[in-house]
């Protein structure tokens, strides 16, 4: 078989997958219920993608497989700017600071350079990179540098 590695972001919560002798299990949120209403109770999180589809994953299992949007590390926070948020270190100092991606796309050329090498239509092909929004309110494209791609201090901007 194939190995396969995925990212995907969710909301999750703990919740339990509680029973009693005879019934379908159902899931709750409150450990109270859980521990005293039920004879079966095993930890785990109820999980909600972003389709709305909602799911319970064993406790081991989903830790394993995920991890807090508070303190990912590059690649993970890299993968969030690819499905469309915001990204940031916690550390960064300048107030209003994030990182998004820009897909690749069809621009119109602005300067020389670029219009000695537009295509019929006045546009250039660009790849897709990594934009930064500055403390002072500007785009540049960024590059990382060897501290931000081995920390483990990544966020999403809200």
């Amino acid at each position: 078989m194939d190995k396969y590695i995925g990212t995907k972001l969710i909301e999750a919560e703990p919740a339990y997958r509680v029973s009693n002798e005879g019934e379908a299990p159902k899931i709750v949120t409150d450990a109270g219920e859980a521990f005293a209403d039920y004879q079966t109770v095993d930890m785990g999180y109820r999980v909600r993608y972003a389709d709305g589809y909602e799911s319970w994953s064993p406790k081991d299992v989903f830790e394993e497989a995920y991890r807090l949007t508070d303190g990912m590390n590059f690649g993970l926070a890299i993968e969030a700017a690819k499905k469309g948020c915001k990204i940031a270190r916690k550390g960064w100092n300048g107030k209003g600071m994030f990182l998004y991606y820009v897909p690749e796309g069809r621009y119109l050329a602005r300067t020389d350079a670029a219009k000695s090498i537009a295509a019929e239509d006045g546009k250039v092909d660009y790849g897709a990179y990594i934009a930064m929004k500055t403390a002072n309110g500007n785009v540049v494209p960024w590059l990382a540098s060897q501290t931000d791609i081995l920390t483990d201090d990544w966020v999403i901007v809200v």
